[in-house]
């Protein structure tokens, strides 16, 4: 089938079934009513080998994997915690499944980024806003969705030879629990009306849960973008990030250096 805007993520996953089936996927951000959730209930659909589910706390895991099972009771889950905002208990759920046998690699890196990137660039130089005494929080929102695009990309540079793709998706616009963090904004932006309600816009407008889970859908499993290593892809197609910053040849390196140092540990370019 042909995939855009409208697609939403039973369509993609019905399409790419066949490479689906037999797989080992690991979903972060499972929370109820989130993109991670309904990204792994219709991956699950798909006879996978394994889906693993991996939130911040137990009784998330506990909520997501009941929800899973709603729509594939036969489909083997596995729940792995992981609170990406700490960096120790990041490292001991790598451990974790680096000890799982039956994981043996990982094949395909799908990074949730955003068209906000067109916010801001990565901010190399002051990428903390001068210890958050300056900071503006979508300039700051800007440099995190340009750094998930780079980051793919240089994932793709480094690990390509050796079978990793990797992408950076723009799910679109959606209401998730996110979102009530933003309202005022997204009222100002003329994204929300007084009562509460998204509104349509020239520059917006806003899908479905369902056709938010779409574009990473095809990310991971379409083989026909398989040649397009490192790209960013929004309504389910690959599409070109014009932004100057983004076209820097030297950002997913620079990128890559910068987490080395903030997390403390180097990976070297495998020989």
């Amino acid at each position: 089938m042909d995939f855009g805007w409208a697609t939403t993520g039973e369509e993609a996953s019905a399409a790419l079934a066949q490479h689906i089936k037999g797989k080992t996927i690991l979903i972060t951000g499972v929370s109820p009513g989130g993109l991670g959730l309904e990204t792994a209930r219709v991956i699950a659909l798909r006879d996978p080998k394994l889906v693993i589910l991996a939130a911040r706390s137990k009784d998330k895991l506990k909520q997501a994997e009941e929800e899973v099972k709603k729509v594939a009771p036969q489909t083997p889950v596995r729940q792995l915690v992981l609170d990406l905002g700490d960096l120790k208990k990041v490292r001991s759920a790598a451990e974790e499944v680096n000890s799982w046998e039956d994981v043996p690699s990982i094949d395909v890196v799908v990074n949730l980024s955003s068209a906000g990137y067109k916010a801001g660039p990565v901010r190399f130089d002051d990428y903390n806003f001068e210890g958050g005494k300056q900071y503006q929080k979508w300039a700051a929102y800007g440099q995190s969705k340009s750094a998930n695009i780079l980051y793919a990309r240089g994932l793709a540079e480094r690990y390509g030879s050796k079978g990793l793709r990797a992408y950076g998706v723009h799910p679109g616009g959606i209401w998730t629990n996110l979102g009530h963090h933003a309202k005022d904004d997204l009222r100002s932006f003329g994204f929300m009306d007084e009562e509460g309600n998204t509104v349509d816009s020239e520059n917006m407008k806003w899908k479905t849960l369902g056709q938010g889970v779409s574009t990473t859908i095809v990310a991971a499993f379409e083989p026909r973008i398989a040649d397009q290593n490192g790209a960013y892809l929004a309504d389910c197609q690959v599409e070109d990030t014009p932004e100057e910053w983004m076209k820097e040849p030297e950002g997913p390196d620079r990128l890559w250096k910068l987490s080395e140092r903030l997390v403390g540990e180097e990976f070297p370019v495998p020989t």
